[in-house]
């Protein structure tokens, strides 16, 4: 096969990533909740997509459906390329979760709401502690600790 066959084939095979890529961000949250806008804008900002709002005053059916265990429950969950993000989970830890897919997890979580992650800073207050939690068929670890 010559160079521009290759190249030809290779760009054919990787147009269906690029269009799964493109998909926009799910996000149901609890109705009106500010906080959740200010994380979908930070999302958006930073994968460079769209992103559809869902106001879901049924989302712990939606957590229990896309396996988010319910003491990790926070303000809104998203998915992000097939994966689930619980809460206000840093945008850094979430394309870290997608790039390397770790086996036996299918969505990583913040419970709560703490002060200074994504979306819940504010101005002149000190960012807590917390832990942005790994879940899924393998059980839960930590996958990243912030604040504090």
């Amino acid at each position: 096969m010559k160079l521009p066959h290759l190249v030809s084939a290779a760009l054919a095979c990787a147009i269906p990533v690029a269009a799964i890529a493109a998909d926009p961000v799910l996000m149901h949250r609890d109705p009106g909740c500010p906080c959740c806008e200010k994380w979908v804008q930070q999302v958006k900002a930073q994968f460079g997509r769209a992103a559809r709002v869902v106001d879901d005053a049924k989302r712990p059916a939606f957590m229990k459906a896309r396996g988010v265990p319910a003491d990790l429950a926070s303000c809104h969950t998203a998915v992000i390329d097939g994966m689930t993000f619980e809460g206000h989970v840093p945008i850094a830890d979430m394309k870290r979760a997608l790039a390397t897919r770790p086996k036996g997890v299918s969505g990583l979580a913040v419970a709560g709401m703490p002060m200074g992650s994504p979306g819940m800073e504010l101005p002149g207050i000190q960012a807590q502690p917390y832990d942005v939690v790994a879940f899924g068929p393998a059980g839960r670890r930590v996958f990243a600790r912030h604040g504090g």
